[in-house]
């Protein structure tokens, strides 16, 4: 389904306010026989100061509903609002800027400078804006990941779990609006991705942020306060206060078809039209 924007969107916290939203966020690759669909009219709210995940087939458009949500990718149709900002139509210098200055990010791949320290990668986005961070917060937030006997350290001398907290720092040393992970903990040991969705959790609770995050695992998924369900590019469920025991279950009886002709039943992907929601 596609919840009309007059009714409840997913993800809507009464009173709290929202981070992102997108209305009627429609999203095709390709044009005439050989487009597909990656999203259909979505219409969602990710609610200000919570955790939500979003979760869905391989193929569901989860990745290109945060790649949309961030202005990392362009929309077929509808649009999309960063806090009050409306990013659709936004120029690329601009888009540039509001990323860099509005929202963090945490992908699977750490996306750190090898040549940099772990302190010098957390910094790295203000250093490009001329930004000086607020010490104080970049303390708190580097106290809380237990990153200050490493911050000399450069990549290669660091854990796959180190440099990817050092990802997590990277993303809120400027305290960003919006907290954008995409399979955090992918690349990562189960002792130690749990120790970064208990971070991302207490970014939530301790700091005040707002994390989505994309996720295959339905253990992660049960971080969150809200689950998002995707299938064929539209928001078809939602689960406040999940567990991984209901979020798996409901995931058992989710679609498994992929994007979609416009207008027409589940097709094939085609291969190589660019960032597709076989991505996802």
């Amino acid at each position: 389904m596609s919840t009309p924007a007059a009714q409840h969107a997913p993800g809507r916290t009464p009173g709290g306010g929202t981070a992102a939203r997108a209305r009627g966020l429609t999203k095709a690759y390709g044009s005439g026989e050989t487009a597909v669909l990656a999203l259909d009219a979505v219409d969602v709210d990710i609610a200000r100061g919570r955790f939500t995940a979003v979760m869905g087939p391989s193929g569901s458009g989860k990745s290109t509903l945060m790649h949309c949500l961030a202005g990392l990718d362009t929309v077929s149709a509808g649009r999309v609002w960063l806090g009050g900002t409306e990013i659709t139509g936004l120029r690329e210098r601009e888009l540039t800027r509001l990323r860099r200055d509005r929202i963090g990010f945490v992908f699977q791949s750490f996306n750190l400078v090898p040549t940099l320290t772990a302190a010098e990668n957390i910094t790295l986005p203000m250093d490009i804006a001329g930004r000086r961070p607020d010490a104080r917060w970049l303390d708190q937030v580097v106290d809380t990941l237990g990153l200050r006997p490493r911050l000399a350290h450069r990549p290669a001398q660091l854990s796959g779990g180190q440099q990817q907290r050092v990802a997590c720092a990277r993303a809120l040393a400027s305290r960003p609006e919006l907290v954008l992970a995409d399979e955090p903990t992918g690349n990562l040991d189960s002792r130690t991705g749990r120790e970064v969705l208990a971070f991302l959790r207490g970014a939530v609770d301790d700091l005040g942020q707002t994390v989505v995050m994309v996720t295959h695992d339905p253990g992660a998924a049960a971080h969150s306060d809200l689950v998002l369900f995707l299938a064929d590019g539209r928001i078809v469920d939602e689960m406040p206060e999940p567990t991984a025991e209901a979020v798996l279950e409901r995931m058992r009886v989710l679609p498994a078809g992929g994007p979609r002709e416009p207008g027409s039943v589940p097709v094939r992907r085609r291969p190589g039209a660019g960032r597709t929601a076989e991505e996802d």
